[in-house]
């Protein structure tokens, strides 16, 4: 591995960061000046801009024939943004949420995931498939702006904190703003470049599939913005903006970034039989455990943060040892299968179960006075 991979990926990766930051700040104050609320705001071109960095990387790894990088992104991504971003900010802090929205957000983000793997049933996602996948995402941004009416206003009043629209607005701002868009685009298209070519190089001297590279080392660097916006957002206490982050973004990593990267790309997206019969239906099984802990209470307990936590290394521990081939492999498998996964499975419908009883319970005796 030489000295200017590393460069090359540590640039990138700033690029990509400080690129997605830039175009975000423009998108949100040239909407804002446009009358958008900053709910809307917040909903949709947040969650679309922390996205921004899966979309570069994945056009350009497609282009550039790496198909694999470009599916890994987007999947490791949807993995990291709910094991890893969600427990980490879990464990700062709890996440109680308040916003009903969530409630819809995660049946969907299970939907569209199940769709991914039904497409991609046939080794590749299409470009007739992808379009279909865009416009899902273009359905997804309407129904968010028409929920986004009947919000409660403190949830309003949160993403009116942290998007709120600037006092004063100019031409010369408004041309600034713009000037903000088309250089954080560049930033996107010149970082992913650099990201791709660098990922090339790691696994190449790694000796692991660009599938595996995709799905931890790019994943990890295209997510640096949902990081830091979740786990700021959960310092700050601003519950349903750490959570609706992941929620949303991890939906448009689906419909945005893939749909448009199987248009653009000649042929579509390649599926590999790896991803389809592994990484994917984890990335489903993501998805769906949020829906008992979403439904007991819109609460994300500690313990269910270590949780997410403790699975998202596991994964990271099983994709190398799977790549290295290592003589580990095997011991580590049967505990994941015959132990652990097990063991949670059971803890999630227990605790489901008391959930629903206490709720039951709570709703006889409001009934009964």
């Amino acid at each position: 591995m030489s000295m200017m991979s590393l460069l090359l990926f540590v640039g990138g990766l700033l690029l990509l960061v400080g690129g997605a930051e830039v175009f975000i700040r423009g998108s949100v104050r040239l909407a804002a000046a446009f009358g958008v609320s900053p709910l809307v705001i917040g909903l949709t071109i947040v969650g679309f801009g922390t996205s921004a960095p899966e979309l570069a990387v994945s056009i350009q790894s497609g282009f550039a024939g790496q198909t694999d990088i470009a599916l890994g992104n987007v999947v490791g991504s949807n993995i990291l943004n709910v094991l890893f971003i969600l427990g980490i900010t879990a464990i700062i802090l709890p996440l109680s949420v308040s916003q009903q929205l969530i409630r819809l957000d995660v049946p969907i983000l299970i939907g569209v995931s199940v769709l991914l793997l039904v497409f991609g049933l046939d080794g590749r996602l299409t470009p007739m498939e992808g379009g279909a996948l865009v416009f899902g995402g273009i359905v997804y941004t309407v129904f968010l702006v028409f929920q986004s009416r009947k919000e409660n206003q403190e949830v309003q009043d949160e993403y009116a904190r942290e998007f709120s629209p600037p006092t004063q607005w100019s031409p010369r701002e408004g041309f600034l703003n713009a000037l903000l868009i088309l250089g954080g685009l560049a930033s996107l298209v010149l970082g992913s470049r650099w990201l791709v070519t660098s990922a090339i190089a790691f696994a190449q001297a790694l000796g692991v599939s660009e599938l595996v590279i995709g799905l931890t080392i790019v994943a990890i660097g295209t997510s640096l913005p949902e990081i830091a916006t979740s786990v700021i957002a959960g310092i700050r206490g601003e519950m349903d903006i750490a959570v609706g982050n992941i929620i949303g973004s991890s939906i448009f990593n689906i419909l945005a970034v893939l749909g448009v990267s199987s248009m653009v790309v000649p042929g579509g997206i390649p599926i590999s039989p790896a991803a389809l019969l592994f990484d994917i239906p984890i990335m489903v099984a993501v998805a769906v455990a949020c829906l008992p802990i979403f439904f007991t209470g819109n609460l994300i307990a500690r313990w269910e943060g270590l949780l997410f936590f403790a699975y998202y290394v596991a994964y990271t521990v099983y994709l190398v040892l799977k790549s290295t081939q290592h003589a580990t492999l095997p011991m580590f498998s049967m505990a994941m299968t015959v132990f652990v996964i097990p063991i949670t499975i059971i803890t999630l419908l227990t605790v489901t179960w008391r959930s629903l009883k206490d709720r039951r319970k709570r709703d006889a005796h409001s009934n009964s006075t």
